[in-house]
């Protein structure tokens, strides 16, 4: 399949990926390897999985990563209060010794956390590795095994391979540095905020019922937004809610009702600071910048 295919398709699923980000996404799917997507939070990363996975008709499975993540979340478990309960049934039975231990080792009392189910379906399924820089970097050690051999080593089972190898998505947002081990397991691309021309193509994808003249002015002002002192800069999905709200407001130009624009901003700033910075003056300055 063409890159440039795959990139029709993606926007077909409402993602409209640039070049870069396509022909990333064409060559991780064509060589088996997983794909780090880099960039703020807001810019369609995450996103990206679950396109992918309508495209490939097949299921996502998300790993959402986390201070304090282990293998036992992350990669599977034992299920400890079946073992305990066969253990007891067992002893009041007069079983004891090694057949007990092997029947509680087995299958039947394993849990599938999301990395071990990854590699267990008989579809490749889509696997998200959500936010990796927020997981411990002694979590990363745990991947490397999965990333390069697709395989799972279970102390009591012994070594569990993939049955199909999974379309591995991870997403990265800068919290902390990735170690060079996991980024050469990896193909990579910066997502970063999308140019004006094609976060307009977004908007009309997302909300087709948006009017020409205002889905102009809400590109502007939104870019014009990301462009100030903020904390929080507003992602796509802030920009879809914000639209959404003067689509619901029934406001067709920013700059006809300035206090209900004022109050729309909810949707696009998430800090306390943020909201104090941008004042009712600066409001309206941006959106007489995008009118």
């Amino acid at each position: 399949m063409h890159w440039m295919t795959r990139q029709t398709a993606m926007a077909e699923q409402g993602y409209i990926a640039s070049d870069d980000l396509a022909m990333a996404v064409h060559l991780a799917l064509s060589l088996g390897r997983p794909l780090l997507l880099e960039g703020a939070a807001g810019v369609g990363k995450t996103e990206i999985a679950r396109v992918l996975a309508a495209i490939c008709d097949t299921q996502l499975i998300r790993l959402q990563c986390y201070e304090g993540l282990d293998a036992a979340q992350a990669i599977y478990e034992w299920n400890y209060q079946r073992q305990l309960l066969t253990i007891r049934a067992a002893a009041e039975d007069g079983e004891t010794g090694r057949s007990v231990e092997q029947r509680i080792f087995s299958e039947d009392f394993l849990l599938e956390r999301p990395l071990l189910k990854s590699i267990r379906q008989s579809k490749s399924p889509v696997l998200l590795i959500d936010e990796i820089d927020r997981a411990d970097e002694e979590f990363e050690a745990y991947l490397l095994e999965i990333l390069s051999e697709f395989q799972i080593t279970v102390p009591e089972l012994g070594t569990i391979k993939a049955i199909t190898r999974p379309i591995v998505i991870l997403t990265a947002n800068g919290t902390r540095d990735l170690s060079d081990a996991l980024r050469r397991r990896c193909l990579y691309a910066h997502v970063g905020y999308p140019e004006r021309d094609t976060e307009l193509a977004i908007l009309k994808a997302r909300c087709p019922g948006v009017e020409a003249a205002l889905a102009d002015q809400i590109i502007g002002f939104v870019q014009s937004l990301r462009q100030e002192d903020l904390e929080k800069k507003p992602g796509i999905a802030e920009m879809l809610d914000f639209s959404a709200a003067l689509m619901g407001l029934g406001i067709a130009d920013l700059t006809q009702d300035p206090k209900l624009l004022q109050a729309s901003l909810a949707t696009l700033l998430k800090t306390e600071a943020d909201r104090f910075n941008i004042t009712a003056e600066v409001c309206q300055r941006l959106a007489g910048q995008a009118a």
